[in-house]
Order: structure tokens, then C-alpha cells, then sequence
């Protein structure tokens, strides 16, 4: 094949992009794939996490990393295996893993004695620990999280939403009391939608699962939910209360200041490579990509106009030199055309694009242009080193206004069950109706209008007195949907 075929084609996989209207799985698949974040592996249910999706995920850990050891909390790390014994020894929790566990059943060709479970989860690793650590009052707090990867054998997979092997991290705590275990479970929780919101311009709704939808063992589970652009909720970040339940299963006791042996209380708390499908379908569009700033492994990209001519690349070069120290920047001094860079930078979601020809150096300025919008503004290159950071900025703050605008039109009010079944059938989105606590009610929800609950929410609103499906008295107000 000669370079002008080579050209031709890379110029087709950057325009290849399905419509959204059209197809919008089949849009976030390509997008996946044409912006070179994944590729497939040859165990089904898997994907590799390629160089510019890792490098969105490194991003993603840096900063949440940061924000966990802000809160006292330590990195450790766990076996991957966990022997069968142990996982049984909570019996809630492993009915709600069972039917996605893998198993190690050889070690080489010996058959093991007893069989190993490749973690799906790692509470019971880490009460396993805890009982040979913590003895006395003194030894708490334990505030821990692991970095890791897991595993759930799921049927139907797709990229970074629901893959058999994930990136994640979890955390773990242990605490004296109920009070403080309970204040550890929020705390995280809005930690997660602080995140979400100041570093990923996602706005997402807080609250509490219903029995039905909280984790296996836990007393509580709390979540952060997000809408994407086709109108179906994410589970973005949860965070469990435990209460002693599994301290009690694995025997973890200390003695208190009064020298008497009680239980801890626990928490586990998680994100997971989720978030990336998360920004994905939040912000992207059928050019591809649109980046939040703040993870975006290219902040800004230089594109030189008639790089042939003299002085361009130089004063390119100049520039790229001197934007490090604000930005990631990257100079690209390929040879494709700049209309080719553009379509492709677009397509990887670059926050923003630096365009410098001879007439821009002529006039000492530069033309940037902002992925979110396209907007373009010219800019001196005697400020470009605080332009840059503030443009990065104000794209955050239109990326966040842009998706909560998008949720807030897309977030409709039910009455009653006749009402909620027109609105799921024809108005993609979030809807809010009263629930009288019945998982009756619950259930026919899902059967009749197929929709799920997806949180009650700290802000409770009071949409009527009666519950949307059976008409009893009803005082909580819940978010439904249609999820991934």
C-alpha cells in the first residue's frame, strides 16, 4: 500500500464515526476504538487498556489518589486470590458474588485442595488482615485503600462499562463506633461527587439504595448517579456501611478503653474504569471525544500552519517549550495536513487546539480553538502562559453547565404509574416519583415501566403524598431510570 492509500485511509477512520442519533452504542464502541482507547482481547469479556486510555486512568487515580490521602487514608495491597473457605465465612456476601466468581481449580497440573477465588471484591481479605492487627482501641481508625484490578465473570459486556476484568479502587475502613463508620460512609461519598464534578464536569445526584439495590452484606450502600447523553443512568461511585456484620463473621474483635472485647465497624467504598465510559457518554459528540482538562492526557495540542515555510516550526517548538510549564502540551510535526489534525485531535477529546502559521507569528499570536464548542479566540503569545490555564478552565466550567442543562431538561416528574409509563417509553432520562418503601412496588416498576430505582436522594422534594405505583401514603421521593 503507497502512503497516499495509508493517508486516505486514516483520514476515513477519523470521519468513521456512527452518528449518535443513529446508533448510540455503536457510536460509543467507536469512539472506544477510533480514539485508540481499547482494543479487544482474546479473552472474551476483556479489553486492553491502550496508552492514551491508560494515561486517562493514570489521570484518574493521581487525582483521586490525592484527595483520599488528604482524608488520612493509606494505599496497601491485597492477595488476588481468595481461598473458598474465606469467602463463605459471609454468607450474604457471597450470594451476591456467586454467579460471577472465577475459579482456580489447578496449580500447574496438580488439582488444588481447596479451590481460589480471583477477587471479585476484597472485603474478606481485609477482615482477614484486620483480625491480626487490631487489638486495642489505640489501633483505630484503619483507614485503607487498594488499587487493583478484579474480576466478575458478567455475560454481557462493554468497554469500560462492564468488562470481566477491571481497573478499580476499593476502600476499606475499620472504626470504633457506628457514628463514625456512618460519617466515614458519606464523607467518601461526597468526596466521589466532588470529583465527578470539579475534576470530571459530570453533575451527579446523591443517595441511598433501596434494599433491593445495595450491596451484598452491607446495612447501607450510597451512590453517585449520573445521566448520560442517551438518557440512561450510571452508577458512578458507592460507598457501603457495613455496621459489625462482618466483623462479627470474621471473629475481628479489640478491647475498648474499658478493656472489653467488641466489635469494629466497617466501610468499603469503590470507582472503577467506569468513570472513563462515564465521560464518555457525558460529554462526547459525533466528532468523538470531548476530555474534561483535568485528565485529559493532552491538554492542548500545537498544530503548525505551513510548518514548510521558515520559522514555524522553530517558533512551534518555542512555544510547546514554554507551555509545559502550565499545560500537557504536545507539538505534533507530523505530515499529515493540518485539516487531518484537526479532525484527529477532535476525535481524542484535546481540550484544546493551538493553530501558529507565518501570519500568526507575523502578528506575535496564535489562534485556539476549544473542543467543547469550537470556539476560537486569538491569543498573544505574550500571554499564552496564562491564557492557556484560564481557557482550560472556562472549557471545564461550559463542559459541567453544558451536561447539567442536558440532565435537568432530561429530568421528568411521575405521579402516578399511568404517567411513568409515558415518560419511560418516550423521555430518556431521570424520573422522579414519590415511593412508599414497598419492594412490591419496586419490582412492578421494573416489570411495568422498566425502569429501576436509582437512588433516594439526600435532597428529598416532595412531588405528591402518594406513592407513584400503589397509591398508599408515600414520604420518599426516588430517582428511576432506565441504567447501564
Amino acid at each position: 500500500m503507497c502512503f497516499g492509500d495509508i493517508m486516505a485511509d486514516n483520514k476515513k477512520l477519523v470521519k468513521e464515526i456512527t452518528s449518535m442519533e443513529e446508533d448510540f452504542a455503536k457510536w460509543y464502541t467507536d469512539v472506544c476504538l477510533k480514539a485508540e482507547l481499547i482494543d479487544y482481547a482474546s479473552v472474551k469479556g476483556c479489553m486492553i487498556i491502550r496508552p492514551y486510555g491508560y494515561a486517562i486512568w493514570e489521570n484518574i487515580q493521581h487525582i483521586m489518589d490525592g484527595m483520599f490521602k488528604e482524608t488520612g487514608h493509606e494505599n496497601v495491597y491485597m492477595p488476588l486470590f481468595i481461598p473458598e473457605s474465606l469467602l463463605q465465612k459471609e454468607k450474604d456476601h457471597v450470594e451476591g458474588f456467586a454467579p460471577e466468581v472465577a475459579w482456580v481449580t489447578h496449580g500447574g497440573e496438580e488439582e488444588l485442595e481447596e479451590r481460589l477465588c480471583v477477587r471479585p471484591t476484597s472485603e474478606t481479605l481485609f477482615c482477614d488482615h484486620f483480625k491480626n492487627i487490631v487489638h486495642s482501641w489505640r489501633d483505630l481508625p484503619k483507614l485503607y485503600n487498594q488499587w487493583c484490578s478484579v474480576v466478575r465473570w458478567e455475560k454481557t459486556t462493554r468497554p469500560f462499562l462492564r468488562s470481566r476484568e477491571f481497573l478499580w479502587q476499593e476502600g476499606h475502613t475499620l472504626h470504633a463506633t457506628a457514628e463514625e463508620a456512618k460519617q466515614e460512609t458519606e464523607r467518601m461519598l461526597k468526596i466521589y461527587a466532588k470529583f465527578a464534578e470539579e475534576t470530571l464536569a459530570m453533575p451527579v445526584v446523591m443517595g441511598q439504595k433501596t434494599e433491593k439495590e445495595r450491596f451484598a452484606g452491607a446495612e447501607a450502600t450510597y451512590t453517585i448517579e449520573a445521566l448520560m447523553h442517551d438518557g440512561k443512568a450510571l452508577q458512578s461511585g458507592t460507598s457501603h456501611y457495613f455496621g459489625d456484620g462482618f466483623s462479627r463473621a470474621f471473629e475481628v474483635q479489640y478491647a475498648d478503653k474499658e478493656n472489653k472485647l467488641v466489635y469494629p465497624h466497617q466501610t468499603s467504598w469503590g470507582t472503577t474504569t467506569r468513570l472513563i465510559g462515564a465521560v464518555i457518554m457525558t460529554h462526547g459528540d459525533d466528532s468523538g471525544l470531548v476530555l474534561p482538562p483535568a485528565i485529559a492526557p493532552i491538554q492542548a495540542v500545537i498544530i503548525p500552519i505551513a510548518s514548510h515555510k521558515e520559522g514555524v516550526l522553530q517558533k512551534a517548538r518555542e512555544l510547546n517549550d514554554r507551555l509545559k510549564a502550565v499545560c500537557r502540551v504536545k507539538l505534533d510535526e507530523g505530515d499529515q495536513s493540518p485539516g487531518w489534525k484537526f479532525a484527529e485531535y477532535e476525535m481524542k477529546g484535546v481540550p484544546l487546539r493551538i493553530e501558529l502559521g507565518p501570519r500568526d507569528i507575523e502578528n506575535n499570536q496564535c489562534v485556539v480553538a476549544r473542543r467543547v464548542d469550537g470556539e476560537k479566540v486569538t491569543v498573544s503569545l505574550d500571554n499564552i502562559e496564562k491564557e492557556i490555564p484560564a481557557l482550560l478552565k472556562a472549557a471545564h466550567g461550559v463542559m459541567y453547565e453544558r451536561a447539567l442543562a442536558r440532565r435537568e431538561n432530561m429530568t421528568y416528574d411521575a405521579k402516578t404509574l399511568d404517567e411513568m409509563k409515558v415518560i419511560a417509553d418516550t423521555k430518556p432520562g431521570f424520573i422522579r416519583a414519590m415511593w412508599c418503601g414497598d419492594r412490591e412496588c419496586e419490582d412492578k416498576l421494573k416489570e411495568v415501566a422498566g425502569v429501576t430505582s436509582r437512588c433516594i436522594p439526600f435532597e428529598q422534594e416532595k412531588i405528591s403524598d402518594t406513592c407513584v405505583c400503589c397509591g398508599k401514603k408515600a414520604d420518599k421521593m426516588l430517582y428511576w431510570g432506565k441504567a447501564y
